[in-house]
């Protein structure tokens, strides 16, 4: 077992555990096409697939929530991206493997993405690895998003964890804030859709991992 520094590791869905920036580009350059405008090349929404509709939409129509187009565009994403969510997404690899080696070291592991529960739900039950996860807690579990802590706070909540003894793992600024302010350890996943423009090192975390098995060497250094 790991001893008490860490009882648990979170960790953020699309762009930390799945590449899902095909299907969500996807679905975004369908809006582009479907009005006339030229195809985008999936590179040009990848950078920015982390950060979903939004980031979608900003790659697709350089628009920002506070846009008056914006929620009728948001809702014609989602509506495309549910027709096609399963088609190009698939796991990071090396995450399988991780996730055993948690459930072998006895850490409990869980999911607390921004996803709404319509995507989150079909997505991790076609996914057999998910099976594993303690917690699943999507966008609209709780009354606010990251980077609020409150969907943090839940999940360790629902694992019977206290905060300050999990581990959050994430590909965005907006997860490693969330993950202070609940007060829990972060650790930035720099194999996502992170671009060469972004500097992770300005976002003060407690680690950075090029890999999803580079978390392991990390966690073994809190056992006794």
């Amino acid at each position: 077992m790991v001893s008490g520094e860490i009882d648990a590791v979170l960790f953020d869905l699309d762009g930390t555990l799945i590449d899902s920036a095909p299907d969500l580009g996807a679905a975004a350059d369908k809006m582009r096409t479907d009005r006339g405008m030229h195809s985008l090349a999936p590179a040009c929404y990848r950078p920015m697939a982390g950060a979903g509709a939004r980031g979608m939409l900003g790659v697709a129509f350089g628009i920002t929530p506070e846009d008056a187009r914006y929620a009728a565009l948001r809702e014609e994403f989602l509506n495309n991206y549910e027709q096609v969510m399963s088609q190009r997404t698939v796991v990071f690899d090396g995450v399988p493997q991780m996730l055993r080696e948690l459930e072998a070291l006895g850490l409990p592991w869980g999911v607390v993405t921004n996803k709404i529960a319509r995507f989150t739900a079909p997505l991790t039950a076609a996914m057999p690895f998910f099976a594993g996860a303690g917690v699943i807690i999507s966008g609209d579990t709780t009354a606010y998003s990251k980077p609020h802590p409150a969907p943090l706070l839940e999940a360790a909540r629902r694992l019977g964890v206290q905060p300050r003894r999990c581990v959050y793992v994430g590909d965005d600024e907006r997860d490693m804030l969330a993950g202070r302010a609940a007060g829990m350890r972060i650790v930035a996943a720099a194999y996502g859709y992170l671009d060469e423009r972004i500097d992770i090192g300005q976002w003060g975390a407690d680690a950075n991992i090029d890999s999803p098995l580079a978390l392991l060497p990390w966690l073994r250094t809190f056992r006794s």
